[in-house]
């Protein structure tokens, strides 16, 4: 069950970026037409074959009759796990993203707003709160994304599918016991497409192993209003992963071009010093146990070294930029200021501050491209097609600086 959540995840990227977490409220579920259940015999026919099998595995019959009463194949389930790829972001993007100015300000307000409750959990498990709350921000933008979707429609609808059946299956088995155990009802037990739920994003699998009941209410409740529980569950779920209390997870470092990074290959930070590496913000480079450098965007980005809880961190989501990402956004809540090291130009030769600049002339000029956060997704493209296509330009959806140029007239 450790590694369960962190191959999921590291499959799926985080979730709530682009905006697979749902968009509405846990309690007032409103999924998206193609989330809606549709007609489907084949699924019926392996939803009762999975209903013996549950059976067999112990579920009470009470609880199999409400849990898969309302179940159905959902196609818009199929098409996610279908295209993945398009949340696929450099590491300057998902910055840009879990660490905006927005995002940490929400999150400065939700450390003063829960500091009673966060001293409390570090207490029990030794999790900073700005770490806990971190993941909170980056998984469900603080409780804003929860997911609206069936856990039970969608676990069901992936098993039946049968890319990753047997685990989806597993996922679908722990959704009908967490029913059985009284901890939500099947109208509140909804998440992601992929069936991550509550406040932090947990899959049921890993609710099962490691979700506390904080304040012994009975009940291990991730989906309310209420975030208790589930802060409280992510750092227990740290605790139990071996998380290291008054360590940090890494540290933003200046390294000779010629070093590679390698996350696996870790050394003592007297040879690192010996190798040339220094702290980004200068000072001595504190020595937190052995750590790997990482470059996620080669020698010409930002570099790291990573220590042990960056491992323990990554037994959350597995994928790099979502450890840093974490990281950070628990760095930048905690007072620190940005990265010292910039990024390279992007594929087209624009820099963040020219995609701002490109989205921003873009909406001035009718075409809405969304906040100017420097990311080139969807709707920017869409804005781009606009234009191109009133100015009688051929139509490619991309960002240039010959673009950028004409717009700046």
């Amino acid at each position: 069950m450790t590694t369960t959540r962190r191959n999921l995840m590291a499959g799926l990227g985080a979730l709530a970026l682009a905006g697979c977490a749902g968009t509405g409220p846990a309690l007032a579920p409103r999924p998206a037409p193609e989330m809606r259940p549709v007609a489907n015999p084949a699924f019926d026919a392996w939803l009762a074959g999975f209903r013996a099998r549950a059976a067999g595995a112990g579920v009470g019959e009470a609880t199999l009759a409400r849990g898969l009463r309302a179940a159905g194949y959902l196609p818009g389930v199929i098409e996610r796990d279908r295209n993945q790829t398009e949340f696929t972001r450099t590491l300057e993007d998902y910055l840009a993203i879990t660490a905006s100015d927005e995002r940490i300000a929400t999150g400065r307000q939700m450390l003063r707003r829960h500091a009673g409750l966060l001293s409390e959990i570090e207490a029990r498990y030794g999790v900073p709160p700005e770490v806990v709350t971190a993941i909170w921000g980056v998984e469900s933008r603080y409780g804003e994304r929860r997911g609206d979707i069936p856990v039970v429609s969608a676990t069901a609808t992936l098993a039946f599918d049968g890319r990753r059946g047997p685990f989806f299956e597993r996922q679908l088995l722990a959704a009908l016991r967490i029913l059985d155990r009284g901890d939500t009802t099947p109208e509140r037990l909804v998440g992601s497409w992929a069936g991550a739920m509550g406040h932090t994003q947990f899959i049921p699998t890993t609710y099962q192993a490691y979700a506390v009941d904080f304040r012994g209410d009975g009940r291990r409740d991730i989906w309310s209003e209420d975030p208790t529980d589930a802060l409280a569950s992510a750092a227990a779920y740290l605790d139990r992963m071996g998380w290291r209390q008054g360590r940090p997870w890494g540290l933003e470092v200046r390294a000779p071009a010629a070093l590679a990074g390698a996350r696996r290959a870790k050394r003592s930070v007297p040879d690192w010093r010996a190798a040339g590496v220094t702290a980004a913000h200068g000072g001595a480079l504190p020595d937190h146990g052995p750590a790997a450098l990482i470059r996620p965007e080669g020698a010409a980005g930002p570099a790291f070294l990573a220590f042990g809880n960056f491992e323990v961190l990554a037994r959350y989501n597995n994928a790099v930029n979502y450890v840093i990402g974490v990281g950070h956004l628990a760095d930048r809540l905690a007072g620190a200021g940005p990265l010292r090291a910039g990024f390279p130009p992007d594929e087209f030769g624009l820099t963040i501050d020219d995609r701002k600049e490109l989205q921003s002339r873009l909406t001035a000029a009718g075409f809405d491209a969304g906040a100017p956060d420097g990311v080139i997704g969807s709707g920017t493209r869409a804005a781009i097609e606009g234009y191109q296509r009133a100015q009688g330009l051929t139509v490619t959806g991309e960002p240039s600086r010959a673009l950028l140029a004409r717009l700046r007239g």
